[in-house]
């Protein structure tokens, strides 16, 4: 049996939601599934994933083929360097320690990466509604004029 990682869909016309779920290939993308993994949320600035490491790690080492757009989701949140690093202790190459500490100084450094990317997007948000007030070109011929005729005097 084939098994996907994939979206499902949830939410009303035009407000999507969805489920991250490991289903089966064959049952159609609302239909049933075997686990749910986590959430996404596309319509929030930055989108919201909610995401259980352990069970997509799980069954990405089961053989679950996860879509395109999982694939991303999984990459951003770490699973799949996570999945590699596993791979590399598995071989021997490095231990699981050495392992743990690259995936929390690679999570660290990512973090602070999306927290200075939300801190850009909320100051550019905040210049966008600014108010500067309108200065009617009318009133600065006056004040030129009442400084002409104060020099004249």
């Amino acid at each position: 049996m084939a098994v996907k990682m994939r979206l499902q869909r949830h939410g009303s016309k035009k407000r999507p939601f969805y489920f991250i779920v490991v289903a089966d290939a064959r049952a159609p993308r609302d239909g049933k599934f075997i686990q749910k993994v986590g959430t996404y949320n596309p319509l929030t600035v930055p989108a919201t994933i909610q995401l259980d490491r352990q069970k997509a790690l799980e069954w990405l080492n089961k053989g679950a083929q996860p879509t395109d757009t999982v694939r991303r989701i999984l990459s951003f949140k770490g699973v799949l360097y996570l999945k590699h690093l596993l791979r590399g202790v598995k071989l021997g190459l490095f231990d699981d320690a050495t392992a743990m500490t690259k995936f929390q100084a690679w999570h660290n450094e990512h973090e602070a990466t999306i927290t200075r990317r939300n801190e850009e997007h909320r100051k550019t948000q905040r210049a966008r509604k600014a108010y500067v007030p309108v200065v009617k070109k009318v009133e600065a011929k006056q004040e030129e004029a009442s400084s002409e005729g104060t020099t004249e005097a």
